[in-house]
């Protein structure tokens, strides 16, 4: 786990494996960022020329090495481009920091400690740096190393040291404090993302959850198959049955003791998504331990909520299974009842995520919150529309909707509204059930969202977040996004938890 210090000391004083400065494109070349004025007055001023000669152009997510000069405590300085300057009177924006940080802790696996002497003008700015560094830093190596002579790959950098973010001021250790707190729970998200399935079964995840809910202070109720049967939770069982690892339903509760607004948020956790009967094809398999990012990130959010002691009430609820085919499997053709009391008709055992989530809704619902944000990597399509760096937002409230957009733009996450067309919910109507799981194949992300919404109580403001795309990384690293598990949607949740606690949302 990487630590987060803030320092008194300067860019040229500070003892550190490495030093980070900031550089972006300029009209004319490379300019030196701000925070970095020691590190160029070390160069003689020259800082972006030979920046410039060894061929940097401040391109965003650029890193450049180079050894440091007489003057500095840090045997080599590390560039990292920002893009392009911003005009005279405009600061940096806190996701072009974030990233920059992200891209700079990525380089430096196996040091023990780097000075980030990048842009600060505001607490925010401090934030997102430490955000991206912590971010950044991260590595998933539980299962590498074994019989190796050298012990493994590089672990993550051990400490950034941020300069320039007054560590005697509340406000920036406030900052300080919630970046580290939000950023361990995304990377613990991205840890049970990257566990492979014969791990982290339904039992274990719910495992977990329990054993990291009560070391914050959070209740934890978990419903094991006998429960789930007795309480009718036929989606869930629906779903867990052709698999020897049963399902769980884990009901995460952080009470505030003096705010009374309640924000419930659901997430798909299948530990495994084999498509069940209708068995997904060759080439479709290999990442699909990634079907509970959704779980993960609902469960990172709560802890995180419980660690920073927001202003308001947040449930969690992590719907887990796993969808194998077996001589107990539900078939396409079966009709499952519903928690809700519905029936459902299930034509594709792959269209599993909603029945999960179905149940766990309804169950969220009887408790009459606030407002409902589900979170699930729920359908290929979703990528098809928005790309694998977006996440889409549905909802039955179109001012809800907007305000899960807006804070997801604030914390630097990548999110687009989508609509809920009333023309498709026809396509789920079944002749032998009060409807089925799939409908139209076109628009089959707003489907989803249109089934989704049968389960929600009414009168409840509710948002649907397809992660599918940004929830698991196949490509190189960038930025602060590692390869594998991502956290996507974790910063959008507690920030939303904040708002609702401020009143923001009315």
């Amino acid at each position: 786990m990487t630590a987060l210090t803030l320092s008194t000391a300067g860019a040229a004083t500070l003892r550190a494996d490495a030093l980070v400065v900031g550089v972006a494109k300029g009209a004319k070349g490379p300019v030196v960022a701000p925070g970095a004025e020691a590190v160029d007055k070390a160069f003689d001023g020259k800082l972006a020329a030979v920046l410039e000669t060894l061929g940097a152009s401040g391109a965003e997510g650029e890193v450049t090495k180079l050894p440091s000069p007489a003057g500095l405590k840090t045997p080599v300085v590390i560039a990292v481009g920002l893009g392009a300057a911003p005009a005279k009177d405009e600061a940096y924006a806190a996701e072009t920091l974030r990233r920059a940080a992200g891209a700079a802790a990525r380089t430096l696996a196996g040091a023990k400690k780097a000075a980030f002497a990048l842009p600060i003008e505001a607490t925010e700015d401090a934030e997102a740096i430490a955000e991206g560094a912590l971010l950044g830093a991260y590595a998933f190596t539980a299962y590498q190393g074994g019989g190796k002579k050298d012990g493994g790959p590089k672990g993550p950098l051990a400490e950034v040291a941020l300069l320039g973010a007054k560590p005697r001021d509340k406000a920036y250790k406030a900052a300080a404090e919630r970046a580290i707190a939000v950023t361990e729970e995304i990377n613990r998200a991205r840890d049970l993302v990257n566990t492979p399935p014969n791990d982290l079964t339904p039992e274990a995840f719910a495992a977990v959850a329990s054993a990291a809910a009560k070391e914050v202070g959070v209740k934890v109720q978990v419903l094991d198959e006998k429960a789930l049967l007795k309480g009718g939770f036929g989606g869930i069982l629906g779903v867990g049955q052709g698999s020897q690892n049963p399902p769980r339903l884990v009901k995460l509760t952080y009470t505030h003791a003096k705010d009374s607004k309640t924000l419930a948020l659901v997430g798909k956790g299948i530990t495994y998504d084999s498509g069940g009967i209708s068995l997904k094809p060759a080439g479709h398999n290999e990442t699909m331990k990634c079907d509970m990012a959704g779980a993960a990130a609902v469960f990172a959010a709560v802890i995180a909520a419980a660690r920073l002691g927001l202003p308001v009430n947040v449930t969690g609820w992590l719907a887990l299974a796993e969808n194998m085919p077996s001589g107990s499997a539900t078939r396409p053709g079966d009709v499952l009842r519903m928690y809700s009391g519905k029936t459902v008709e299930v034509l594709n055992t792959d269209a599993e995520g909603r029945l999960v989530l179905a149940d766990a809704l309804w169950k969220a619902s009887e408790e009459k919150p606030d407002a409902i944000v589900n979170v699930a990597t729920l359908t290929g399509a979703m990528m098809v529309a928005l790309g694998n760096r977006t996440f889409g937002i549905m909802s039955n409230d179109d001012a809800f909707r907007t305000a899960v957009h807006e804070t997801a733009e604030e914390v630097g996450e990548q999110s687009w509204p989508m609509p809920l067309p009333a023309d498709l919910r026809k396509g789920m109507d079944s002749p032998t059930a009060d409807i089925a799981n799939m409908g139209e194949r076109m628009g089959g992300g707003l489907v989803a969202g249109l089934f989704l919404k049968e389960f929600v109580g009414e009168g409840i403001s509710w948002a649907h977040l397809d992660i599918a795309g940004p929830a698991f990384h196949e490509g190189a690293p960038y930025g602060y996004t590692p390869k594998g598990g991502t956290g996507s949607s974790v910063r959008t949740l507690v920030r939303l938890a904040e708002r609702i606690g401020a009143g923001d949302l009315g």
